[in-house]
């Protein structure tokens, strides 16, 4: 206090020229939010997609809805071939089901069947297929009838020939050659069929060949009689 005394210098700005100075870190905030809003702008220009219009949303949100409905749709339909496969399994195996059924009972008849076949007497004329039995019927102008044919080894090719004999309208005896029949014969075969007759004509026997073809080498014979209806 009895020291050097130094002039006191009268300022009179000094006091509003502090309080106008804003502080460091305030300085320091600005600049980083200027800075952010900056960086957040170019980095939306360069590389962020573009922002889309209202009517650009509006258009995604109406496909977006269009794309859930085809979604459902198509859902439902995949449930609905699903519940179709599983039915036809379901058939599909009731059909297999029938057919083991059928397949087991045709072959029980094919058992039956040779066993018939073997009580038949046996072709006394002989040859390569044997014509175990035979059954003629003439009803109107229509000759049916039935042939119990056998032999030995794999289906062959035949034709058969039917001569019928008999008597015609004006009572003269009359021979009819009826249209040859192509076969595939099995090792045990029944051949069914009918044939026209003339008019008035009344057939009294019936000669079958089996041959290997029309007018080729004979493989078997047999002369039946023709019932009347």
């Amino acid at each position: 206090m009895f020291g050097r005394s130094r002039p006191v210098v009268f300022d009179p700005y000094r006091h509003h020229r502090r309080r106008a100075r804003l502080p460091a870190w305030l300085w320091t905030l600005i600049v980083g939010l200027v800075a952010g809003v900056v960086g957040t702008v170019v980095v939306q220009q360069r590389w962020l997609p573009e922002r889309l219009s209202a009517a650009d949303s509006a258009r995604l949100r109406t496909s977006l809805r269009d794309l859930q409905a085809d979604r459902d749709r198509l859902q439902g339909e995949l449930h609905e071939a699903a519940a179709q496969r599983d039915a036809a399994r379901a058939g599909q195996q009731t059909l297999q089901g029938a057919h083991d059924a059928v397949a087991a009972r045709a072959s029980g008849w094919d058992q039956d069947l040779a066993f018939l076949f073997d009580a038949l007497p046996p072709d006394p004329r002989g040859g390569a297929v044997a014509v175990r039995a035979v059954r003629a019927v003439a009803r109107g102008s229509v000759l049916h009838y039935a042939l119990a044919l056998s032999h030995e080894g794999r289906p062959i090719d035949g034709v058969l020939t039917l001569a019928a004999e008999g008597q015609a309208a004006d009572g003269r005896a009359q021979r009819v050659d009826l249209p040859p029949v192509e076969l595939r014969i099995a090792a045990r075969h029944v051949e069914r069929g009918e044939a026209a007759l003339p008019r008035g004509f009344e057939p009294a026997q019936l000669t079958m060949r089996v041959a290997e073809r029309a007018g080729g080498r004979r493989l078997g014979m047999r002369v039946a009689l023709v019932q009347g209806s």
